[in-house]
């Protein structure tokens, strides 16, 4: 099953949604935060207890390969590496550099209906 994904300008408005998602019995196992800033990434999947994309979901190629890489790079690798196409993690990346923060719940159908 293909993750869901959910991007946000907002910090607040995504730790409201996984703090609703939480309360709704969605795994915190299944909720990562990732957003360009590896700083903010951690601040805010920390306030609601949420994962990061880390060394345990990507392959030990990419996982290699990311301590040497550029941020770009390495952020693709992590969206494939969590599920998704090349081209969608291009497409991700661009939102990305734009400022965005991301929701990624992975083995939960049915997301956005909970996130309403």
């Amino acid at each position: 099953m293909k993750p869901y994904l959910r991007e946000y300008a907002n910090d607040e408005k995504l730790q409201e949604d996984i703090q609703l998602l939480s309360t709704k019995g969605v795994s915190k196992d299944n909720i990562y935060v990732l957003s360009h800033d590896d700083d903010r990434t951690k601040r805010v999947s920390s306030k609601v207890d949420a994962n990061t994309i880390g060394l345990s979901e990507m392959d030990a190629k990419s996982a290699v390969g990311s301590l040497f890489s550029k941020q770009g790079d390495e952020l693709r690798a992590k969206l494939k590496d969590i599920g998704f196409s090349q081209e969608e993690a291009e497409d991700f990346e661009e939102d990305l550099d734009e400022g965005k923060i991301f929701l990624i719940v992975t083995e939960t159908e049915n997301v956005e209906g909970l996130l309403i």
